[in-house]
C-alpha cells in the first residue's frame, strides 16, 4: 500500500469527525434558536424588559459576588487537578488557566473540548505534559459530574415536593432517587481511601487520587455549584418569593439538559427548564440577568485574558 493512499485512508475518519461535530453543533445551535423563539413568543420584549428594570442594584451586586465566588472555586479544582497530575504549579497560574479556559467554554459549549483547549495552552507552556493536561481536563469534569450527583442528591432529599410535582413521583420516589445520586461521590471518597489509584470501565480509566485531594474535589464541587445557584436565586428573587432550594434543583437539572444537548452556553436550554419549573414573566428578567453575569461578562474578559497572554508570550 502506498503512502499516499494510508494518508487518504487515515485523513477519511478525521474527515468525517470533523462533519459531525459540524453538524452537532448546527443542530445544537437550531435547537437553542427554537427554544428562545418559543421564549419569546410566550414572554414579549417588553416584559422581558420590565422585568429586568425591577431588578434592584443589591440583588445584582450580591449575584455578582456569588458569581466570582464561583469562579474561584473553579480555580480550586484546577489547583487540585495539577497537584493529582504530580505537579506543583503556584495557585495563581492554575486560576489564570482555569478562569481563562471556563469563562470561554461556558460560553462556546462543548466545554470539555473547547476550555481543554484553552487550559493546553497554558499548562504546556509551564510544563506539563499532554497526558497530564489531559488528566486535568478529566480530573476537572469528574468534580462537575460528582458535584451534580452530590448536590442532586441533597437537593432531591431536602426539597422532594418540586421534582414530584413536575414528575408526577411520590415523595419517597424522589428522595430514593437522591440517595442513589449521592452514592457516586460516597463511593469515589471510598476507593480514595482505600487506595485504588485507578478504575477501569470499558476503555475508560478513571484515575482515582490520594484521599486528601479527593476529599477537597468532591468538597469545592458542590460549593461552585451552591454559588452558582446563588447567584441565580438572586436574580430570580427580585421577581418573588424563590425558595433557594428550589433554585438550586432547578439548576441541577438546567445543567444536566445543557450538558447533554452540548448548546453552547445552554443557549436556551437553561432559559426553558428554568421557566417550566418557576413560571411567571418576571422570571424571564432574572434568567437574563444570570446569564449575562455567569456567561457573556466572564466571556468577555476571558477573551482580552487570552489574548493578552498570547501576545506577552510570543514578546
Amino acid at each position: 500500500m502506498s503512502t499516499a493512499s494510508a494518508d487518504a485512508g487515515a485523513a477519511r475518519p478525521n474527515h468525517w469527525r470533523r462533519w459531525l461535530g459540524w453538524a452537532a453543533t448546527a443542530a445544537a445551535l437550531v435547537l437553542a434558536a427554537y427554544l428562545l423563539r418559543r421564549i419569546h413568543a410566550e414572554y414579549g420584549w417588553d416584559e422581558i424588559r420590565r422585568s429586568l428594570t425591577q431588578i434592584p442594584a443589591a440583588r445584582i451586586a450580591a449575584a455578582g459576588a456569588f458569581v466570582a465566588a464561583s469562579y474561584l472555586c473553579l480555580t480550586v479544582v484546577d489547583w487540585l487537578a495539577v497537584r493529582a497530575a504530580g505537579h506543583r504549579l503556584a495557585w495563581r497560574r492554575c486560576a489564570l488557566a482555569s478562569f481563562t479556559a471556563l469563562s470561554i467554554g461556558h460560553t462556546v459549549g462543548l466545554a470539555v473540548l473547547s476550555s481543554g483547549a484553552v487550559r493546553y495552552r497554558f499548562y504546556r507552556r509551564w510544563g506539563l505534559g499532554a497526558g497530564d493536561v489531559a488528566r486535568v481536563i478529566l480530573f476537572c469534569a469528574t468534580t462537575i459530574g460528582l458535584a451534580l450527583a452530590g448536590v442532586g442528591g441533597i437537593a432531591l432529599l431536602a426539597a422532594p415536593d418540586l421534582a414530584g410535582d413536575r414528575t408526577g413521583l411520590s415523595a419517597g420516589a424522589v428522595r430514593a432517587i437522591g440517595a442513589i445520586a449521592l452514592l457516586g461521590p460516597l463511593a469515589y471518597i471510598g476507593l480514595a481511601s482505600a487506595g485504588r489509584g485507578r478504575i477501569r470501565i470499558r476503555s475508560w480509566t478513571i484515575e482515582i487520587p490520594r484521599l486528601p485531594v479527593a476529599l477537597g474535589q468532591v468538597a469545592i464541587g458542590p460549593l461552585n455549584l451552591a454559588c452558582v445557584a446563588g447567584a441565580l436565586h438572586q436574580a430570580l428573587a427580585a421577581g418573588g418569593n424563590v425558595a433557594y432550594l428550589d433554585v438550586l434543583s432547578v439548576y441541577v437539572v438546567a445543567n444536566v439538559t445543557a450538558l447533554v444537548s452540548h448548546v453552547p452556553g445552554g443557549l436556551g436550554v437553561l432559559e426553558s427548564v428554568v421557566l417550566a419549573l418557576i413560571p411567571g414573566s418576571e422570571a424571564i428578567g432574572g434568567v437574563v440577568l444570570f446569564r449575562v453575569a455567569y456567561f457573556l461578562v466572564p466571556f468577555a474578559i476571558g477573551l482580552l485574558v487570552l489574548g493578552l497572554s498570547e501576545i506577552l508570550r510570543r514578546r
